[in-house]
């Protein structure tokens, strides 16, 4: 990666014309404070730790949700539930190193598609909106819940302030309700009604338009992922942003191509300066 090209992304960050979009990556050196485990955070070591540290078949082995869904249809939507709460609610992680670096930036609108808590907590001190992906829910056309921080405490509302910083999560949150899009079920259904417009509240869609993204931790070979990402992003600029994938895979350079994505072949973790997790 050029000098150039690093100035272009630090500046566009800080000034909220690049959009930090957030993968399972940017968790890969958190640690369990007791134990020294690694989070589960990808697709294979959510299945692994949800299995009891055991592999499923191959066929579930696929993607996290299809296991989800296996673990649903045979226990209960409530037993991943509490699988995703005791994983990310009650367990105490080391921070990332990227949520760090992150805070200092302190980016107006953050995207983030994994289940933890650390985008959050590096907000705890300052007002901010919190937007989290519901499914499979009755009652409402729409497939999000708002909720707004005093500094304090989180609180439910009914729209989002555009003068304060905006924290997507729409894969779900423990906190400040346990509230996750899991299992097949739950992304067929959130996915359908992101295409339809109903899975993104009214001033982020204006909020997003002409913006750039910067993709942190992400990799673009499974089609669940790959869906929301492209919705999300949805009235970007042209060309839409970055990538970083250090070894991209053919299939991964014909879809950003497809969707305006450049890639670039290095560690998100020497770009900003930290140790590369062992």
């Amino acid at each position: 990666m050029s000098p150039e090209l690093r100035t272009e992304l630090l500046a566009g960050l800080a000034d909220g014309s690049i959009v930090p979009y957030l993968g399972p990556g940017v968790l890969a050196d958190v640690r369990n404070v007791a134990t020294g485990a690694p989070i589960p955070a990808d697709s294979d070591s959510l299945i692994i730790a949800m299995n009891d540290g055991k592999p499923m078949a191959p066929k579930l082995m696929y993607e996290f949700p299809r296991a989800a869904m296996n673990v649903e249809l045979k226990r209960g939507r409530t037993t991943v539930t509490r699988f995703l709460n005791r994983t990310y609610g009650e367990t105490q992680w080391t921070r990332a190193a990227v949520h760090d670096w992150l805070k200092a930036i302190s980016p107006r609108y953050v995207i983030d598609i994994n289940r933890d808590t650390q985008l959050q907590d590096s907000y705890a001190g300052i007002s901010h909106n919190l937007i989290v992906g519901i499914a499979r829910i009755g009652g409402t056309d729409f497939r999000y819940k708002i909720y707004r921080y005093d500094g304090a405490a989180y609180a439910r509302a009914e729209a989002v302030d555009p003068a304060l910083p905006v924290l997507f999560k729409p894969m779900g949150t423990p906190r400040p309700e346990p509230t996750y899009i899991a299992s097949d079920a739950d992304y067929v259904d959130f996915i359908t009604e992101l295409m339809g417009g109903f899975s993104i509240p009214p001033a982020v869609k204006e909020l997003r338009k002409g913006k750039r993204y910067l993709l942190l931790g992400m990799r673009l070979n499974r089609d669940t992922e790959r869906m929301v990402m492209a919705d999300m992003i949805f009235g970007a600029a042209a060309p839409a942003g970055w990538v970083f994938i250090a070894t991209p895979t053919d299939k991964e350079r014909r879809f950003c191509r497809k969707v305006g994505l450049t890639i670039i072949e290095a560690d998100i973790f020497e770009f900003i300066g930290a140790a590369v997790p062992a």
